[in-house]
């Protein structure tokens, strides 16, 4: 079955808690079609039309990235994986992005801490593929590569969690690999799985160092759930078109990659049925460790098994 969510109010929510009634339940292996509304809670359908604002609608002290959700998947129970398969992502007309100003770790290293803080306000073509921009006295054109930066279902810890971190049962993982033709699988901590997904983002580098991607709304997210019994996870993975991914979220850049680079080993593992030596000497020859992000307190890291890298 095939359902639609509409973008309003009722179905948006800025935090994550096992606790939020879930806005729509699904069977597994049902698809789930949407748009998502930009990083300001804001979404216009065309340039010339005015955006149209929203708000949460759950009591959040302060709501951050705007979710569409949560999502019941029918059957769920803690120990399972929910698959999550991107059939597709067709970004908005626009996009934001800001650099310098606040104080962080990059804005000190590059000295931009208390600078001028810019937003740069780009205009997404789907047809080139591109993304422009006025930049000075010339417009800068980037390649667009969509996808969602948040998906994740309902953490297992009570309470309300903001959406910044990543963690074991995903959310703002912010990769560039999760996009059209990606499965993410997360494992499930609580009855009904409770999905939640947002955060669209039109173009974005390994790291997201100024802090944001090319943030935009998506015009559509279309997503098929699907329950899987047969898979074991303490983190999240992800097969995507240029491989598979294993990830590790810390706010210790060291600790982030030697979470992801155990979760590779322990996929290597099962894929190919050698020992744990044996998989870290493969993976020393076939893996590229990549910062996923640098900017949402936990740190992200994803290791890459490209396909057929190991025959």
């Amino acid at each position: 079955m095939i359902h639609k969510i509409e973008l309003k109010s009722e179905n948006l929510h800025g935090s994550f808690s096992n606790e939020y009634k879930p806005i729509l339940t699904v069977h597994s292996g049902d698809s789930v079609r949407m748009q998502t509304p930009d990083i300001e809670w804001g979404y216009s359908a065309s340039k010339g039309i005015e955006r149209e604002f929203f708000k949460s609608a759950v009591n959040e002290e302060t709501p951050l990235h705007p979710m569409v959700g949560p999502i019941e998947v029918k059957g769920a129970t803690p120990g399972m994986v929910l698959e999550v398969k991107v059939n597709d992502v067709v970004p908005g007309w626009y996009g934001t992005n800001w650099a310098g100003g606040k104080k962080s770790w990059q804005n000190d290293a590059v000295g931009l801490t208390g600078s001028e803080r810019i937003r740069l306000d780009w205009e997404l073509n789907r047809d080139s593929m591109t993304a422009r921009v006025e930049m000075g006295s010339r417009p800068v054109n980037v390649a667009l590569n969509p996808f969602i930066g948040l998906m994740g279902v309902a953490p297992a810890e009570p309470g309300v969690h903001i959406t910044s971190p990543p963690r074991y049962c995903g959310g703002n993982i912010d990769c560039k690999e999760l996009k059209r033709g990606s499965t993410l699988y997360l494992p499930i901590s609580v009855d009904g799985a409770l999905f939640s997904i947002g955060d669209g983002h039109a173009a974005q580098g390994d790291g997201e160092v100024s802090g944001t991607a090319i943030e935009c709304p998506m015009d559509l997210v279309d997503i098929t759930l699907t329950l899987r019994d047969d898979l074991s996870l303490k983190m999240p993975r992800a097969n995507t078109p240029e491989g598979w991914l294993t990830f590790g979220f810390n706010e210790d850049l060291n600790l982030a990659g030697g979470q992801a680079l155990d979760e590779m080993v322990d996929l290597l593992r099962e894929l190919h049925g050698v020992e744990r030596t044996e998989a870290l000497a493969i993976a020393s020859v076939t893996v590229d460790l990549r910062v996923t992000q640098v900017v949402n307190g936990v740190k992200g890291v994803h290791a890459v098994l490209p396909h057929g890298a190991v025959r």
